[in-house]
């Protein structure tokens, strides 16, 4: 058996269920906190959809509430993480398809901030993975 080199104090924090509460919620915040925001801004959220080319985008606006809101819900509580998880996992995908399309823009500011704004998504993603693994992993 190998011994752990991780320092005591590293492994009671990563073992504690506020950490595991704390790191769900950092991970999943924005998304709760950005479908609070378009729920009590429905102009804003509709506009948002259409600025991007959605359509109809009162549809796609009450879509992203509801996957903004039900997601981090699931992730939070503890129940079925995987699929809050997997929501918010295909939502940012399809986000930063959307919204972060780097190749299509020409070189500049704006191609630059679209490229580390889709890669930021791409380790969002990666997050949601962890997550769904970890809580799949601590049921079994």
């Amino acid at each position: 058996m190998r011994a752990s080199t991780t320092p005591h104090f590293v492994d009671v924090i990563v073992q504690s269920r506020l950490a595991w509460f704390v790191a769900r919620l950092a991970l999943c915040g924005a998304y709760l906190l950005g479908g609070i925001v378009k729920l009590t801004d429905w102009p804003g959220a509709v506009a948002e959809q259409a600025h991007f080319g959605m359509t109809p985008p009162a549809i796609w606006a009450a879509l992203t509430i509801a996957v903004e809101l039900v997601g981090p819900l699931l992730i939070l509580t503890g129940r079925f993480v995987w699929l809050g998880a997997g929501m918010l996992g295909v939502f940012t995908a399809l986000a930063a398809l959307t919204a972060n399309a780097f190749w299509t823009m020409p070189p500049g500011p704006g191609r630059f901030a679209a490229t580390n704004g889709f890669f930021e998504h791409i380790g969002l993603i990666g997050g949601f993975v962890l997550i769904a693994m970890i809580a799949g992993r601590d049921r079994a």
